[in-house]
């Protein structure tokens, strides 16, 4: 069996109890090396084998898959955050599913939600933002034409943009246009819930400044919107006047 487990943004424990629990039993442990900590692999098995996917292809990752299926092994192929975001598993479970090869995925902290934890913030406040955009800017993997990142930024709602922090002047020219204004709220947090987490606030207007100043290159979040800056009203589920299925409200 294969098991695809997100490992979390970082730290260790923010790793799902199932997660953990099937790192410890694995056999074989697929990570990928560049981005998630070797820390999880203390979990492991003494005699269990590792192999880092940041110098394999996905053939090798699935010949590694494929052998350990046929020694009656239990397989984790350990993604960072959560692997359904930016995690190719897909490619993975496909080239799987045709050699009859049974796998299942276990979901994980993803770090555009533990950037937004590690800032303080919430991402959907009411009469600010209820939609959160998840998206990249096109670099080597291009992204489709009608997800530019300026007819993105053009909705004004929360956003969490991966991959993107070494191209930031390209990033704030296109989201300036987009929200048509230059004083949005941002924060840049590198590598979240790690030891060497570091959050930098700004604006649209001196963000890119900010960030060649701290010499930050990759592995960073960058959150854009007024959620993490201004007023909002209060939610109704809590208030007193607000009547639901569980609370008789005064009005």
């Amino acid at each position: 069996m294969i098991y695809f487990i997100g490992a979390g943004p970082g730290d260790v424990d923010l790793i799902t109890v199932k997660g953990r629990r099937i790192l410890e039993a694995a056999d074989v442990v697929i990570y990928a090396g560049s981005l998630v900590w070797d820390e999880h692999l203390k979990f492991c098995k003494q005699e269990c084998e590792f192999y880092n996917s940041a110098s394999m292809t996905l053939e090798t990752v699935i010949d590694v898959m494929q052998k350990s299926e046929s020694a009656g092994k239990k397989t984790v192929r350990l993604h960072t955050g959560d692997p359904s975001i930016y995690g190719a598993i897909r490619e993975q479970m496909d080239l799987l599913n045709m050699q009859n090869i049974a796998f299942d995925v276990i979901p994980g902290v993803s770090s555009f939600t533990a950037s937004c934890a590690a800032i303080k913030r919430e991402f959907t406040l009411p009469n600010v933002s209820q939609t959160v955009i998840i998206t990249r800017m096109e670099g080597r993997t291009p992204v489709p034409k009608d997800e530019d990142l300026e007819l993105l930024a053009a909705h004004k709602c929360s956003m969490a943009i991966f991959l993107s922090v070494q191209d930031i002047e390209k990033v704030v020219e296109k989201l300036v246009k987009g929200y048509q204004r230059s004083d949005v709220p941002v924060a840049i947090v590198y590598k979240a819930t790690w030891p060497e987490q570091k959050i930098i606030f700004g604006t649209l207007e001196n963000i890119a400044e900010k960030v060649k100043s701290e010499d930050i290159k990759n592995f960073s979040q960058i959150l854009v919107g007024d959620f993490i800056e201004g007023a909002y009203e209060r939610s109704l589920l809590y208030h007193p006047e607000f009547t639901h299925a569980f609370r008789e409200g005064s009005k």
